[in-house]
């Protein structure tokens, strides 16, 4: 997956359409039809980047983002919305938005513009990055090599690899981890996590990555 995205949008056509087109892009997409889901969806999934309608119920797009800069979450948000005054376009910035863009858009404009954000914050997001002695982690592909040949690897080892480099310096709870790396339907095993975490302790260095007792782990990247 690319990254996992919040949509917040209440009309459920829209909702569906972005939300398939998105996921054959190859992102994750979480979807919300009021602010007061999208607030817990912000909160318990580990989100990239939010795409906010304004004109929802319970809590309008404008609240929630105030809602969570208030409380110092920095993940970039997109408003996409049929408001375009420039008072609006103007309020949206100010509270905390990266972007906007007026409805009706073009899947492919909104893509460009997710991709552009993604770049911004996280820099090598969608490239090789660069682990030293010849080793080269394709953040999108899950895809570890070295001197271009590949590392074999298990796959929820690559996932957690790609989760710490995505999130460095960022406590990573169990239960996050969990849920990144087990489906659904799989039971989560703390015995197989320690394992993986051992794995990628050899890729980033044993003491890059701090176990926060009883919480779970922080690659710490300087």
């Amino acid at each position: 997956m690319k990254a996992n995205i919040l949509l917040l949008e209440d009309d459920q056509q829209l909702s569906d359409t972005v939300k398939q087109f998105l996921e054959y892009q190859g992102y994750e997409v979480f979807c919300a039809y009021d602010g007061l889901k999208a607030q817990d969806l912000a909160y318990e999934k580990q989100i990239d980047l939010m795409l906010l309608d304004i004109k929802v119920p319970h809590q309008n797009g404008f609240d929630f983002l105030q809602t969570l800069r208030d409380d110092n979450v920095q993940t970039p948000a997109i408003f996409i919305t049929s408001l375009n005054s420039v008072e609006d376009v103007t309020r949206g910035f100010d509270i905390g938005c990266d972007d906007y863009i007026r409805k009706p858009f073009a899947l492919k404009e909104l893509q460009a513009r997710m991709e552009a954000l993604l770049k911004r914050r996280y820099g090598t997001y969608e490239e090789k990055i660069d682990l030293g002695e010849g080793l080269l982690f394709d953040i999108q592909e899950n895809l570890l090599t070295q001197d271009n040949q590949r590392v074999p690897m298990k796959t929820k080892e690559a996932k957690l690899l790609a989760l710490f480099l995505e999130y460095p310096n960022e406590l990573l709870t169990y239960d996050k981890i969990f849920e990144h790396l087990w489906e659904y339907d799989e039971e989560p095993s703390a015995g197989s996590l320690r394992a993986y975490v051992k794995t990628a302790r050899t890729f980033l260095g044993k003491d890059n990555i701090e176990t926060i007792k009883n919480v779970g782990y922080r690659f710490v990247k300087e």
